[in-house]
């Protein structure tokens, strides 16, 4: 069964509490696992839904892939996500990765 979101953008407050729940840092990869999870979805249908294989969706929440700006938006927009968010996760997941301590902040123009 799948259910229409709302699009909602995450505080600061909500990301701390996200982060607290997972133990370490919000990714791209942990939000498109907890909207799977939360939809009831294998990993197989959510990648359908994402137009993606299984085994890339795999290596995205597990962290082994990155994902580009433009296609974090495609995902927002598939997942009825704000984009700016999913926009963000990715960046910061890019810079995390490159061991930069840099925080990543995006709005829209």
């Amino acid at each position: 069964m799948t259910t229409r979101r709302t699009v909602r953008s995450t505080s600061s407050s909500d990301q701390a509490f996200l982060e607290g729940l997972i133990g370490g840092p919000l990714t791209l990869g942990a939000a498109l696992s907890g909207i799977r999870e939360s939809d009831g979805e294998s990993l197989s249908q959510f990648a359908a839904r994402l137009g993606i294989s299984r085994s890339h969706l795999c290596d995205i929440e597990q962290g082994r892939r990155s994902v580009s700006p433009e296609r974090a938006a495609r995902f927002a927009k598939l997942l009825g996500q704000h984009q700016a968010q999913f926009v963000r996760l990715a960046l910061q997941d890019q810079v995390r990765n490159a061991g930069l301590k840099l925080k990543v902040e995006v709005h829209a123009a």
